[in-house]
């Protein structure tokens, strides 16, 4: 039998862990589907929800798989996400902007 080796410092999620982060992800993948294929929702109501359930699916995939909170500087992690988030979500709101009144 082969045993389970440490590869320097990183700390790899336990089993329980990634079961956990699997289960989430299936269900925020399942959830999108049904309300979409059985037509549960109106337009605009949909296109929230499948918003709202990609977002959950990144924190998960983000807390689950990638292990954002740990390693040697963890706060570090987190902060460095939230500014690349802010610099996307700037970029992403300014094009919108800009193609909204382009027109004008």
């Amino acid at each position: 039998m082969t045993q389970h080796q440490n590869h320097g410092d990183h700390n790899h999620g336990s089993l329980k862990s990634y079961v956990i982060g699997f289960i989430l992800s299936i269900v925020l993948t399942i959830i999108p589907l049904v309300l979409v294929m059985n037509q549960m929702m109106e337009k605009t109501a949909l296109v929230i929800t499948i918003l709202v359930m990609a977002i959950l699916q990144f924190v998960v995939q983000l807390f689950f798989f990638m292990h954002i909170r740990e390693g040697e500087k963890p706060r570090y992690n987190v902060q460095t996400l939230i500014l690349g988030l802010v610099i996307v979500f700037t970029i992403v709101a300014g094009s919108i902007w800009i193609m909204m009144f382009n027109k004008y």
